[in-house]
């Protein structure tokens, strides 16, 4: 957006400084004029008068207000010279040495305009607008630069997963090609299921991208009803794998989207089922209500992890290479599809191995009011 150039702030605040010590200092030589004419108190409407005048209303003022007038003139003058000449200079300086902060607070956004985001101000000193200004944007440029480099490698691990589908398509239909005699049924069922995979993986990104924009309306749920619901749907699944499922907890009230928090739930009771010990694992869903949040715990058996390895389960694409893998076994997004409705809704998602072998998940959402 164009603007037509105007006065800088230093210079306003320089002129301000000096008009205010200028008026200061003519409202303090008139008080002291009038002091010294006791009596004479008419006398003050001389100075709506020219100067060029002056001697013609010494003549006019009879007594001790025209020698006054005379007398004090020139010393007023004088007077009112030297202050607005330190005005503007003290003003000049005070205003710069007020404003340096911001001059480093421009400095950094015309830094970072250009795309340099690991520049910070770090202003030194004690806290002031200033000082509160520098640290927000401070604090800004690290959310963006982690922002920016989480997207960075999102994107390269979407299409590290993306291009891994398509060119086994591409190698199944050159091989094809090349054997017009090779049984096409065989063909068809696994370019089905590669093209399967390559569906769920695309829906999953489209469900972090709403997730990340927070492009959802709020409405009232109960995260404990939601919680059965989910358990309900994978119950088949469960049973399959010869596992069970217990559901409990107190109703949790809260405010989301209804469909990003049963996506959020099946996630978690999906990587329960999946990630667990075949034919004897257990899976756990409870709900509670805190003063101000409610808490959604999805626990289940199976192998012993490494801390280290539960605090990456989250990112994009980490599946866990030491957990136990089957072809239910998704695309690698959903504990981070989990992570991204979690924070959409203000809330935390906390991850921590079970003593015993498997995984416990924390979901803590404010309570609905």
């Amino acid at each position: 957006m164009d603007r037509r150039l105007g006065l800088s702030v230093r210079l306003k605040l320089t002129l301000s400084y000096a008009g205010f010590l200028m008026v200061a200092g003519f409202l303090m030589l008139v008080a002291a004029w009038l002091a010294g004419r006791p009596g004479e108190s008419f006398d003050f409407l001389l100075r709506y008068i020219p100067n060029g005048v002056i001697r013609t209303l010494g003549d006019l003022v009879p007594g001790r207000g025209a020698f006054l007038l005379r007398a004090y003139a020139p010393t007023a003058a004088v007077a009112l010279a030297f202050l607005l000449v330190f005005g503007l200079v003290g003003g000049w300086i005070l205003a710069g040495r007020m404003l340096s902060p911001l001059t480093r607070i421009t400095d950094a956004t015309r830094k970072a305009a250009t795309g340099s985001l690991s520049h910070r101000i770090q202003l030194p000193g004690r806290r002031d607008e200033f000082r509160e200004l520098a640290d927000s944007f401070d604090t800004m440029l690290a959310q963006l630069e982690a922002h920016i480099a989480e997207q960075r490698r999102f994107a390269a691990n979407a299409s590290h997963e993306l291009r891994t589908p398509l060119a086994i398509t591409q190698t199944l239909l050159d091989v094809a090609r090349s054997d017009p005699n090779r049984d096409t049924v065989e063909l068809v069922d696994r370019l089905h299921v590669i093209n399967t995979r390559a569906i769920d993986l695309t829906e999953a990104l489209l469900l972090l991208s709403r997730a990340d924009q927070r492009s959802f309306t709020r409405v009232p749920v109960d995260l404990s009803l939601i919680a059965e619901e989910a358990t309900e749907t994978l119950l088949p699944l469960a049973e399959k794998r010869g596992l069970t499922i217990e559901t409990s907890g107190d109703r949790a009230p809260t405010n989301g989207s209804h469909a990003l928090l049963l996506q959020m739930t099946t996630n978690l009771v999906h990587n329960a089922i999946v990630h667990n010990q075949p034919d004897e694992g257990s899976v756990w869903v409870t709900t509670s209500v805190q003063p101000r949040t409610v808490v959604l715990t999805v626990e289940n058996t199976g192998e012993k992890l490494e801390p280290q390895l539960v605090s990456t389960l989250v990112e994009p694409f980490q599946r866990g290479t030491e957990r136990i893998r089957t072809h239910h076994a998704g695309v690698g997004l959903g504990l981070a599809i989990v992570k991204s409705i979690t924070q959409a809704h203000d809330g935390t998602l906390t991850l921590a191995p079970r003593p015993a072998g498997g995984l416990r998940v924390t979901v803590q959402l404010p309570a609905a009011p």
